[in-house]
């Protein structure tokens, strides 16, 4: 009976120095009045969830003034560490993506704007030249030097508009930035013209 208590303390006294091993590897802290989690990680290098594995918390919201929590056991720091180059890594990659992305919708949409300037030009050399045609014929019967008043020539442009340069050049990107900004083609202005009378 007498050798069963003594390996009954024998057991004990090991027991408590393992714990206390244990206790000593690791750093803890006591809650104060007005502690939250999140503060005690911060000011402890180290994470939320990472105190609420190493103390079993079911409720990270729930912690009392004078309960001890362990902060860093065995290599707590490492594991901060390793986790915050995770994180660091993975924003990185994240980044990266986004700008490999928005590189790639870059260049689709400069290719967009490629093929749709082709497509533009073409439509513009057939069926907007000769709705272009079909104007200036209406209008000045072709003549850059036509006037009608306040109205002066290929297009019957205002001499406003034309801003006291009345080369053939200047009327015609006047003429085009007018119906562009206004109908959005000549097939448009020509539609207008054959309602209205006008363009």
């Amino acid at each position: 009976m007498k050798f069963n208590k003594v390996a009954l303390s024998i057991a004990c006294a090991a027991g408590f120095t393992v714990a206390g091993a244990a206790a000593a590897n690791a750093d803890t802290v006591t809650v104060k009045s007005g502690d939250t989690l999140s503060q005690i990680a911060d000011e402890n290098n180290t994470t939320v969830s990472s105190i609420q594995s190493l103390n079993s918390l079911q409720n990270i919201h729930l912690i009392f003034p004078g309960q001890k929590l362990v902060i860093n056991a065995n290599n707590g720091d490492a594991a901060v560490s390793t986790q915050q180059s995770a994180q660091t890594t993975q924003q990185a990659s994240q980044q990266q993506t986004t700008q490999q992305a928005s590189q790639q919708q870059t260049t689709q949409q400069a290719s967009q704007q490629q093929t749709m300037q082709t497509t533009q030009q073409a439509v513009a050399s057939s069926s907007e030249q000769a709705a272009r045609d079909w104007i200036a014929a209406r209008e000045s019967g072709g003549s850059y030097t036509a006037q009608n008043g306040n109205y002066y020539g290929k297009y019957q442009l205002s001499s406003a508009y034309l801003g006291g340069d009345y080369s053939a050049e200047n009327q015609e990107r006047v003429a085009n930035s007018y119906v562009l900004n206004r109908y959005g083609s000549w097939a448009n202005a020509k539609s207008h013209w054959l309602q209205n009378g006008w363009y």
